[in-house]
């Protein structure tokens, strides 16, 4: 990062010292003396010693170390009554380092962790107390971790996903430093959008927005984890980034009692189908899900040993999953005598062949799927459970307490209590506090 300023006012009272002692050398000549020459201003002309150029900048990690803490950056300071005018940063990694100038120009700071096994040049400009250049430089390396840790997206570049969808990182080591691991991460979303970090664990870390994503959104993630200490001696060596959309906002509510789901497309009620839902022995779970995955067909094999009166091996079409244990909105023909007066499945939302049809053809990962009135409370992590928590609760779970305000330009920490009040409502805007619990 370079820093400028204006070019020193001294130069002009230098030219007219100068023209002043022209003028009495030639005075003298005419006067018939010797003319004798002095230097002008020594002190501003005179090269600064390597003692004196740190008196008014200090860098850290200093000239020669080797082995350096990457999460410790690189820090120059002005002191002495000294100013930072700039600095430059040349390095053998692929990654360009970038940092931040005071206010006040008197220190300089790295913006994330300096990444591992790589040397560095650092080249810091400034000025002493009495306004004169000065320069200073240093040489250093930072270490080569024995352990590291590497972390992978779920999001896949290009990709689009429903308006609930979460970022989730994993992780193959256990996180414990996991504050510094969140500094590490920014966005950029062409809407703005607020939200916040959340550790399932200590490998698994979600993104998710206090309220649904806006429709249409372009996200991209980038991550500056090379050099960041997650654990004890346990480093990220690499950096991580990704870029995937938000297309419309496909909603689906179902109601167990009422035997009805309705689906709002970008705000609107497009579709209220008829269902039938989990029977009494196998209700299927309240809570807001999203959609995981879909296929067509399925094959779903349950009810009990093969033999058993409720033994079951069926190819189902046009299914759409919303829970790792085995729900899903899909096609169900036998049931349609059924759906929309009763509650007969193994615990899946049926549909009619036709209404199933559509809404295979709309569902796309992260797709909010809302379950009501069952009798069931919905199970933490079986499924992508994330809207289960409230917005306190999830703030909760970040290590580092903050909210993330994300937009065209990146991304900032901010304090949730800095935040204005949530106007979103359920079940179109974000998920109702609670929703997992039975009815």
């Amino acid at each position: 990062m370079n820093v400028c300023r204006a070019a020193s006012r001294r130069a002009p009272r230098f030219a007219a010292a100068a023209l002043t002692a022209a003028a009495a050398l030639l005075l003298t000549a005419c006067q018939g003396s010797t003319p004798t020459a002095t230097k002008l201003n020594p002190t501003a002309v005179a090269s600064k010693s390597a003692t004196q150029v740190t008196k008014y900048l200090q860098i850290s990690p200093a000239p020669g170390t080797k082995n350096a803490s990457p999460g410790d950056g690189i820090t120059v300071t002005a002191t002495h009554g000294g100013k930072l005018t700039g600095v430059s940063v040349k390095t053998t990694s692929e990654h360009a380092v970038t940092g931040k100038l005071s206010a006040a120009g008197t220190s300089w700071h790295t913006s994330y962790a300096l990444p591992t096994g790589s040397s560095y040049t650092v080249t810091a400009k400034g000025t002493d107390s009495s306004g004169h250049p000065v320069t200073a430089t240093s040489k250093f390396t930072t270490l080569t971790p024995a352990t590291a840790f590497h972390t992978q997206i779920f999001e896949g570049a290009g990709a689009t996903y429903g308006v609930g969808m979460p970022i989730m990182l994993s992780f193959d080591h256990p996180i414990t430093n996991k504050a510094a691991v969140e500094r590490a991460l920014t966005l950029t979303t062409s809407n703005p959008v607020t939200g916040a970090w959340y550790w399932d664990g200590d490998q698994q870390l979600d993104f998710r927005p206090r309220d649904y994503w806006p429709a249409n959104t372009t996200v991209s993630f980038t991550s500056h984890l090379d050099g960041v200490e997650g654990a004890p001696g346990v480093y990220g060596i690499h950096d991580l980034s990704q870029t995937f959309s938000i297309g419309q906002s496909v909603i689906a509510v179902a109601n167990t009692a009422s035997h009805r789901t309705q689906i709002y497309i970008d705000g609107q009620l497009k579709y209220n189908w008829p269902i039938s839902t989990g029977r009494e022995t196998m209700p299927t779970p309240d809570g807001t899900y999203l959609s995981v995955e879909k296929a067509n067909p399925v094959r779903m094999i349950g009810g009990g040993k093969k033999g058993s009166p409720g033994y079951y091996n069926e190819l189902v079409n046009w299914a759409v999953r919303f829970t790792y244990s085995g729900d899903y909105y899909h096609s169900a023909p036998w049931s349609v005598v059924n759906q929309g007066t009763s509650n007969v499945s193994h615990g899946c939302v049926n549909l009619a062949p036709e209404d199933a049809q559509i809404y295979y053809n709309l569902a796309i990962p992260g797709n909010p799927i809302t379950i009501t009135s069952s009798s069931k409370a919905g199970k933490w992590d079986d499924g992508w459970t994330q809207w289960f928590l409230s917005w306190s609760q999830y703030l909760a779970g970040s290590a580092t307490h903050m909210a993330v305000h994300a937009g065209p330009h990146g991304s900032s920490f901010v304090k949730p209590s800095s935040l204005p009040a949530d106007t979103a409502q359920a079940p179109l805007g974000t998920s109702v506090a609670g929703n997992f619990n039975a009815a």
